[in-house]
């Protein structure tokens, strides 16, 4: 192929994939990509119903996960999310393979019959702090399935910030990427400054669990231990608070205002708060600021505290507010940079993308409301954008990335980038 039909090859099947917390973004270039939950489900060994109607797999992923899902403890036991705060463990065979299949399932489900098709050019994005096992690891998985599919021309793997900033064409600036699993706070000066990435265990699971709680208190104890009840109970009536002391007080106030009900869709479940309505700004707070002093009876009961982060001779607390953890980010930089960085905040992640209901915008805002506010009490003046899509905004910066990336650079581990391809690598 000359230059230019490579470029035009390109164009017509450059391929993202990222690979967040709770859910796997995939496919080609689109308005958007295809969606899948990151979990599967091993299909106990045994089955003898399953045997009969001829299903042998050992292992499902994707939509028909929910068809196999049986009690709690066995979804409990069967069930895997590979994903706990945005790192795969080296030995953790289970999560390696439920990697692979929700892989290969994007791959089969996207490969086009046209006679032209030679692979897929394909970013993966993955959290800033993976380590580089996990880079190897990807390589092999997508080696391993291009010699099954023929679906992998070529593969590349770039850190989720690095793919937001370049979605949204600002390579001097702070990009905050928030998934379920952690938090990912990156400068990023052409290129994220690996020295100054502040990394915080927490993120849409810290508010799953509190909400967990709230519906235990609320007498909804026999559902909170369902993670996907629990998380949609969140995203419907968790509120970021612009300030969460004068927020509980006025909710307390008029409980009817703010009060939090929510019927579960093709069920006959109903959630309602109640008198306890005021509690919902705590599922928007504890992304925030899990330090608050209304937190530390949920933690002694056992609600666990977010992890802190250890890098090297440094331990930063999972309890610091967001806004400090973003200045503490900038401040590891140099100082003629700070500026620069203070003045393009980007949020992305489906953690940020809280709604707002009108009638309670003088209490409840945004995320990025939310972080100026906390920037603003420390002195700081800040910029701070919310990407206009922040649940697909490292798919669509991997897209752009398939599409750029110069076909002849190949994979150098010093750099960590490059493509790694067939032909060269596998």
């Amino acid at each position: 192929m000359i230059a230019t039909s490579i470029d035009a090859y390109r164009r017509k099947y450059a391929y993202g994939e990222d690979y967040g917390t709770s859910y796997f973004k995939y496919g080609p270039i689109a308005e958007e990509p295809k969606v899948i939950e990151n979990r599967g489900f091993f299909i106990p060994e045994g089955t003898i119903v399953l045997k009969v109607v001829g299903i042998t797999k050992r292992l499902v992923v994707g939509e028909e996960v929910a068809e196999y899902l049986g009690s709690k403890e066995e979804a409990a036991k069967y069930l895997v999310y590979p994903m706990r705060d945005g790192i795969v463990g080296k030995e953790d065979t289970r999560a390696w393979e439920v990697i692979k299949e929700i892989t290969r399932y994007g791959l089969e489900t996207t490969k086009p019959e046209s006679e032209d098709f030679e692979g897929f050019y394909i970013t993966a994005g993955i959290s800033a702090g993976a380590p580089t096992y996990m880079y190897e690891k990807l390589f092999d998985i997508h080696a391993e399935l291009d010699a099954e599919l023929g679906a992998v021309k070529a593969f590349t793997i770039i850190p989720q910030p690095l793919a937001v900033a370049i979605a949204q064409k600002k390579l001097t600036c702070t990009v905050v990427e928030s998934g379920h699993g952690n938090t990912q706070i990156t400068p990023i000066s052409k290129y994220p400054l690996r020295d100054a990435i502040v990394s915080l265990n927490r993120g849409g699971a810290e508010a799953d669990a509190i909400t967990a709680e709230i519906l235990k208190d609320s007498g909804y104890g026999d559902l909170a231990g369902e993670e996907k009840f629990v998380r949609i109970v969140k995203e419907n009536i968790g509120l970021i608070p612009r300030d969460l002391d004068e927020a509980i007080k006025k909710a307390k106030e008029n409980p009817e205002r703010f009060r939090a009900k929510f019927k579960v869709p093709g069920t006959l479940i109903e959630v309602d708060l109640g008198e306890n309505s005021w509690m919902r700004f705590l599922i928007g707070e504890i992304i925030f600021n899990p330090e608050h002093e209304i937190f530390q009876s949920y933690y002694s009961r056992g609600m666990p505290r977010p992890k802190a982060t250890v890098r090297g001779d440094e331990r930063i607390s999972g309890t610091i507010s967001l806004g400090e953890a973003i200045h503490l980010a900038i401040s590891k930089t140099s100082f003629e940079l700070q500026s620069k960085l203070y003045s393009e905040i980007i949020l992305s992640g489906g953690n940020f993308a809280w709604q707002v209901p009108p009638e309670l915008a003088d209490m409840a805002c945004d995320a990025a409301t939310k972080v100026k506010i906390q920037m603003e009490s420390k002195g700081l003046d800040v910029h701070v954008e919310l990407t206009a899509d922040p649940v697909y905004s490292v798919w669509k910066g991997c897209i752009v990335y398939s599409l750029a990336l110069p076909d002849e650079y190949v994979w150098d581990w010093r750099r960590m980038e490059g493509w790694f391809k067939r032909g060269i690598h596998y």
